[in-house]
């Protein structure tokens, strides 16, 4: 085919309540392949060819395209067509603009004109000369011949009518067959020889899939809700769940509503995530996953995903009996666009069809990828489950339920068990039922899993729609284009979840009462005040990701367990290894990253052999928002998620002594905390050298005092903070002792679980821990120094915080003030126990 070096005709815009798939079709856009007439070297516009006319249909093409196939029309038939359909072609190419209505008038009258004559030299498929004929005009050789030509005319013109007739039946049923210009930046058509791969039905996806014809338009209302569905499970798989449901967030313009059926794993860490995050517009439903393992527990399975990969089958059952329609999507999923358009496809569903999937774009039911492989039945190729259209109450009539557990019943006589979890049952349903399936689109879901034929899916990265990473090895996965896919997915995965808190306009969010109190506490903030920023970061929600790697702990038989507390930020980060050397017991880690640096932490976490190896050790990422360090929330979200009895409250720049675990669990016994208010006191020192011989017992710790290898902590610069401890007695101490609280006092301290949270109003540097001993002290706990332990403080680069608290007058002034107002709060708290801390504040 050629193109018209002409200007092309502007695409009409349809109007108010005008479907762009109305029964008049609209003439094509820019770049639109052109019809080339052999012979005549005439250009047709494709709107106006004979072959746009019968809706790009290859039998019509046969008759009409510069005389090829078996038996090209006469003179007279295509005149007949050219009349008959004279109305259509004018309706076709209508358009609202007049302009438009003019240019097709000049294109169609020599258009009709040179269809005469071109067809006039064609006699029985065969060119003849225009020349006068031999016989003259009325000899009887002549009439003769012309009644067996009318004649035979007439059995065409019928013919073609007819034709035409079940060809236009024929586009009223069929899905994605008519003309098709693919859905991007640029406009392009590709014809049904375009298409590459053996498979029909990925060439048919290629061709009027990758396309964004009339019926692609999207058919969603502005605010209606779309609703999905995801299967998740453990620790690893919520992190896959954040990733997809960033990109869906990215594109989206519709409210959504998330239905993840989740194990209680998953559910305590995607329902803090969701409920931290507070996206507007977006509401979560979580149904229990270990509930439903009756469910399908009786199904043997290898797959990878275990148990939780079979639970797409019993989704009728689990989601609420009013939800018509769902989209399903695996965690391994990446949206390239908006998920509106895949919601819309619903509105293409005919009959009984009620599960839209995508064909396999591997050989796997094939059953020819190794010797003797043998696949659950499928038709063709099968189809793939990652992404899956559900039109739950029209399953729910058929009694889908009774369906897949007949069919998997009887096929697990002979196959034994399910090699693709719940795949293998839809596939073998969808064998014995074709009708129930609505082919989408294979850009819809894009497989990256081994021996894939996705390549066959897309020709412009303006075609992908959903990337499915469903081989186990994920994004190490072997494909062509495997960087720029990785990189799409990279690029969702350290994107700033932040920025998708926007409103959607037009579309007021339901209201939500945190974010109702959130917003009330501000507006009584005076925006005024000086120390406006430090009060307003007491009431930021930072979005929390919790045990961001995976986490085992069995609680010890004595309920002694202790848990150290701590947390950092991505400069600390070489920190954790040495404290995992030290500390044997469970670690509660809270962790100040952006979206970037969690990844980076992970790839750091994973290539650590010491990391790795403890799975008793919990990390919880609070991501960045503001300017400030939230050093106390970042305590209390470590806290909150400790599972020991016992708390030892410490920072990461310190490493414990050898042993500390084991010695903190028998003095937790012989001090009796279980049943008294006792903060146990952890000493602790520092030194200044990067390089330090750890100390292995006391008497060498007092030896490298002796010699100035060590110091007390803070000597130099702060004494009054850990001045109460009273190292001189510690020396020569064999027993716990008792001290007072003095003011200033933060030492680090052993407590049960129960203690009180730090004071959020502390931010940065400066008087963080002091307030949480003072308030300790308020509730009349005990301080109690442990005489045979200890703790090293590792030196480091100066934080931004502790430099700005020097370097600014300003956040001094702030934080004085922050002090007061908090003690005035104990003082209303407390009563008169407190006013020794305004008396000992006057005094120091």
């Amino acid at each position: 085919m050629t193109r018209s070096g002409s200007q092309a005709i502007p695409k009409p815009v349809p109007g108010k309540g005008e479907s762009c798939c109305s029964s008049t079709p609209r003439p094509t856009v820019t770049n639109a392949p052109q019809l080339e007439v052999p012979s005549q070297g005439i250009v047709l516009p494709h709107c106006l060819s004979p072959r746009g006319l019968l809706g790009h249909s290859t039998q019509a093409g046969k008759y009409y395209e510069g005389g090829r196939g078996p038996r090209a029309p006469g003179r007279e038939a295509v005149l007949g067509l050219g009349v008959a359909t004279s109305e259509r072609m004018l309706g076709i190419c209508r358009g609202r603009r007049k302009f438009l209505a003019a240019s097709l008038t000049v294109l169609c009258i020599p258009a009709i004109t040179w269809l005469y004559l071109f067809a006039g030299s064609l006699e029985d498929g065969k060119p003849v000369s225009l020349s006068p004929p031999e016989s003259p005009p009325h000899s009887p050789r002549y009439a003769a011949a012309g009644q067996r030509e009318r004649e035979s005319l007439e059995v065409r013109v019928r013919e073609v009518e007819e034709e035409n007739r079940a060809l236009r039946r024929q586009l009223s049923l069929a899905q994605g067959r008519g003309p098709a210009h693919r859905h991007g930046n640029h406009s392009k058509t590709y014809s049904v020889e375009e298409g590459t791969g053996d498979s029909e039905n990925l060439r048919a996806g290629i061709v009027a899939g990758n396309s964004s014809e009339c019926g692609q338009q999207p058919v969603v209302e502005k605010c209606e809700t779309i609703h999905v569905a995801i299967v998740c499970a453990g620790y690893n798989a919520s992190r896959d769940v954040v990733t997809l449901v960033k990109s869906v967030l990215f594109h989206r313009r519709n409210p959504l509503h998330f239905h993840l059926v989740a194990d209680s794993i998953a559910e305590q860490i995607l329902a803090t995530l969701f409920q931290t995050w507070m996206v507007p517009a977006v509401r979560v439903d979580f149904y229990n996953a270990d509930e439903l393992k009756s469910e399908v527990s009786w199904i043997p399975n290898k797959h990878y995903s275990g148990i939780y990969g079979l639970m797409k089958l019993v989704l009728t059952k689990t989601l609420p009996a009013n939800l018509e329609r769902v989209i399903v999507l695996d965690t391994d999923i990446t949206f390239a666009t908006d998920i509106a358009e895949l919601w819309a496809v619903f509105h293409k569903f005919k009959g009984q069809q009620v599960l839209g999937l995508v064909e396999n774009q591997s050989d796997w039911y094939l059953g020819n990828l190794w010797k003797n492989h043998r696949p659950w039945p499928a038709l063709g190729r099968g189809y793939n489950t990652g992404v899956i259209l559900l039109l739950l109450d029209k399953l729910r009539k058929m009694k889908w339920e009774q369906m897949w557990r007949l069919t998997a019943e009887r096929e697990l006589m002979g196959m034994l068990s399910t090699s693709l979890a719940d795949q293998d049952i839809f596939n073998a349903v969808i064998k014995q039922n074709p009708f129930l399936v609505y082919p989408l689109p294979c850009f819809w879901n894009v497989q990256l899993s081994d021996h894939t034929r996705s390549e066959q899916c897309y020709r412009d990265v303006s075609d992908l729609k959903v990337i499915h990473w469903n081989s186990p090895k994920k994004l190490r996965v072997k494909n062509k284009h495997v960087e720029f896919f990785r990189n799409l997915y990279l690029t969702f995965l350290e994107y700033d979840g932040n920025l998708l808190r926007r409103e959607l306009f037009g579309c007021p969010s339901e209201a939500d009462v945190n974010s109702e109190n959130l917003q009330k506490q501000l507006s009584e903030l005076d925006e005024d005040d000086l120390c406006y920023e430090f009060r307003r970061e007491r009431f930021t929600v930072h979005r929390t990701h919790l045990y961001f790697l995976h986490y085992e702990y069995e609680p010890a038989s004595d309920n002694t367990d202790v848990t150290l507390v701590a947390q950092l930020s991505m400069d600390r980060l070489q920190m954790l290894e040495a404290i995992c050397k030290h500390w044997e017991g469970p670690i509660s880690l809270a962790l100040y990253l952006s979206d970037a640096e969690a990844q980076q932490f992970l790839r750091y976490a994973q290539g650590s052999e010491v990391l790795m190896s403890r799975h008793n050790v919990a990390y919880h990422i609070v991501y960045k928002e503001g300017q400030f360090y939230p050093v106390n929330l970042l305590r209390n979200v470590a806290m909150k998620h400790v599972g020991t009895p016992y708390m030892f409250l410490s920072d990461i720049d310190f490493l414990p002594m050898y042993g500390l675990y084991e010695y903190l669990r028998k003095s937790i016994i012989q001090l009796d905390l279980a049943n008294t208010k006792k903060a146990m006191i952890v000493p602790a020192f520092e030194t200044l050298r990067y390089r330090l011989s750890f100390p292995k017992s006391k008497a060498e710790l007092l030896s490298m005092l002796d010699m100035g290898t060590l110091f007390t902590f803070r000597y130099h610069v702060w004494t009054k903070g850990h001045a109460p401890t009273n190292f001189a007695k510690w020396r020569t101490a064999t027993t716990p002792y008792r001290v007072e609280w003095e003011a200033d006092f933060e030492p680090y301290v052993v407590v049960r679980r129960d203690c009180p949270e730090y004071d959020r109003r502390f931010v940065g540097f400066g008087w963080n821990k002091v307030a949480h001993i003072m308030e300790l002290d308020a509730q009349e706990y005990e301080f109690i120094v442990l005489p045979n332990a200890y703790m090293i403080h590792m030196p480091h680069a100066p934080s931004f915080d502790i430099t700005k608290f020097r370097s600014n007058k300003q956040y001094r002034i702030c934080l004085k003030t922050l002090k007061e107002e908090f003690q005035q709060d104990m003082s209303r708290r407390y009563g008169f126990a407190a006013l020794k801390y305004l008396t000992a504040e006057n005094n120091s």
